[in-house]
């Protein structure tokens, strides 16, 4: 499944030079993300939305690593400003997790026995 996840990454454009970081973010995420699935669902059970959650997960903490980056500068008349595509919406992970919620355990707050 790690190759798979990783042909993800490229085609949502992980770039090369990122690539010695590429296979232990995938390993990270994807044993975190088996970890957070329900009590005897592996992640073979959730079809393509395992990988592609995985993948998107991947992207997204590999776009934070490069947050060190100048955001916006000005010259004269003229702004540039670059945003990350988390700050127009939802991050990658959180649709990622969207994506895999199906199968996940409850991570939030739920009510256990609350009595009316």
């Amino acid at each position: 499944m790690t190759g798979e996840i990783a042909a993800l990454c490229r085609a949502m454009g992980a770039k090369e030079d990122r690539e010695e970081l590429l296979l232990p973010l995938i390993q990270a995420v994807r044993d975190r993300l088996a970890g957070a699935l329900k009590e005897g669902i592996a992640p073979e059970d959730c079809g393509p939305a395992f990988p592609l959650a995985a993948a998107m997960t991947v992207m997204d903490w590999l776009e934070d690593l490069e947050g060190g980056q100048i955001a916006s500068f000005t010259a004269g008349d003229l702004t540039v400003r670059r945003e990350r595509r988390g700050q127009r919406g939802r991050s990658l992970s959180e649709q990622a997790e969207e994506l895999l919620s199906p199968w996940l355990k409850d991570m939030g707050f739920v009510f256990l026995g609350v009595e009316g």
